[in-house]
């Protein structure tokens, strides 16, 4: 792999420090669930949903996020959903009850809503010429977005009192500084202000549904093993298995990112790498579902963390390339609202699931169900034009 050129240094960097705030605050609660669930009461219901709030608001809020983009440009409309993200995600730290919770992530999901179809068409006018490295660039800063939460709770949860409420304050600081550093350094006079005239996405195009379908397949794979994986541990009496499933989950992330910042290029118009996706999503599934010793469970969650990644970047990508520049965000709206709100639905019927059931390994019966549409559907699309 070539080094980018010194002209898309800067770019590149507020690319990946924007894909680190679009998960910055939502993963801070998965490291801390347990201790949620415990001061809190929350049954398996209202975990489904506490997980199920920040798809839905992706689902609800791309749109008006595309609307947005349309009116300030993708720059500031980035900017607007990091701080909206800090504000929320630090209402969570003083939340005394589930509903109290659930509003203030609501928030804090609003404003991460926001963010995710701006980088789409900032890919394009930053990076035109690199849109698959670009897309594997804050896809890159995104995972290491969930990753940091994860891996460094082991540090910052005791250095804060051992407490949940200081951990969820500390990522929300970091998101504001996010904002900033990306509105002072944002690159001059090269379009990055570009409005775009249509914003409503197309409902009727069936190539948007494909592309929101197998998105949905991947979302909901992430979102939902991070949500009931503690608390299967937790049910199973494994708790001390919490921290290292949640940062294998994460960490797995990482090859699957630096092999699509290697092969980005050679892998993002093919079929084969998203078939194999859902293949591998579906065992990962069946391994965090049924097993229980260390090794086994770190491995099956890796294995999901490298579908997912792979998953994401190449989903993440077909927006630019596929259709028309002006297209980009309202089809990227499209894509959030329905890869989002599919997978809010299986989070919740999965949660339900769980209740039913009064298992929790039942909950991953609908996850894994779920990824059909992503081993099916690229059969029958066409990733090798672009529309004009």
């Amino acid at each position: 792999m070539s080094a980018p050129p010194s002209s898309s240094l800067r770019p590149l960097s507020l690319l990946w420090l924007g894909g680190v705030g679009l998960r910055l605050a939502i993963l801070a609660v998965p490291p801390v669930l347990a201790l949620i669930i415990s001061d809190l009461g929350l049954s398996g219901t209202e975990v489904g949903i506490l997980n199920a709030i920040p798809v839905a608001l992706f689902a609800l809020i791309a749109v008006p996020g595309s609307l947005l983009i349309a009116r300030v440009g993708a720059v500031r409309a980035l900017v607007v959903g990091l701080l909206i993200a800090a504000i929320g995600s630090a209402l969570r730290g003083f939340a005394l009850s589930g509903a109290a919770l659930f509003v203030a992530t609501a928030v804090m999901a609003a404003g991460v809503a926001v963010m995710q179809p701006a980088l789409p068409p900032l890919v394009r006018q930053w990076v035109p010429h690199r849109i698959g490295f670009a897309t594997a660039v804050y896809t890159n800063g995104l995972l290491c977005g969930e990753i940091f939460p994860v891996v460094l709770a082991a540090v910052i949860v005791p250095l804060l009192g051992g407490g949940w409420r200081g951990s969820l304050e500390f990522w929300s600081i970091a998101s504001a500084l996010s904002a900033l550093v990306i509105f002072v350094a944002r690159p001059r006079g090269d379009g990055a202000a570009v409005h775009h005239r249509r914003w409503m996405p197309d409902w009727r195009d069936p190539l948007l549904w494909k592309i929101g379908l197998v998105t949905s397949a991947n979302n909901q794979l992430y979102f939902c093993t991070n949500a009931f994986l503690p608390g299967l541990l937790l049910q199973t009496g494994h708790t001390d298995l919490i921290r290292p499933a949640l940062s294998a989950l994460n960490a797995g992330q990482l090859p699957g990112s630096i092999l699509l910042l290697v092969a980005a290029s050679r892998m993002e118009r093919k079929k084969w790498p998203l078939i194999l996706s859902g293949v591998f999503g579906i065992l990962g599934v069946v391994g965090v579902a049924t097993i229980t010793n260390l090794w086994g469970i770190a491995c099956a969650a890796a294995l999901i963390g490298f579908t997912c990644a792979i998953g994401l970047t190449l989903v993440l990508t077909l927006p630019a390339l596929l259709v028309a520049p002006d297209d980009v965000p309202r089809t990227a709206a499209g894509v959030f609202t329905i890869g989002y709100g599919i997978a809010m639905l299986i989070s919740v019927i999965s949660g339900m699931v769980w209740d039913m059931t009064g298992n929790a390994a039942f909950a991953f019966v609908p996850v894994g169900l779920a990824l059909v549409p992503m081993v099916v559907i690229p059969l029958a699309m066409d990733l090798r034009s672009q529309r004009s």
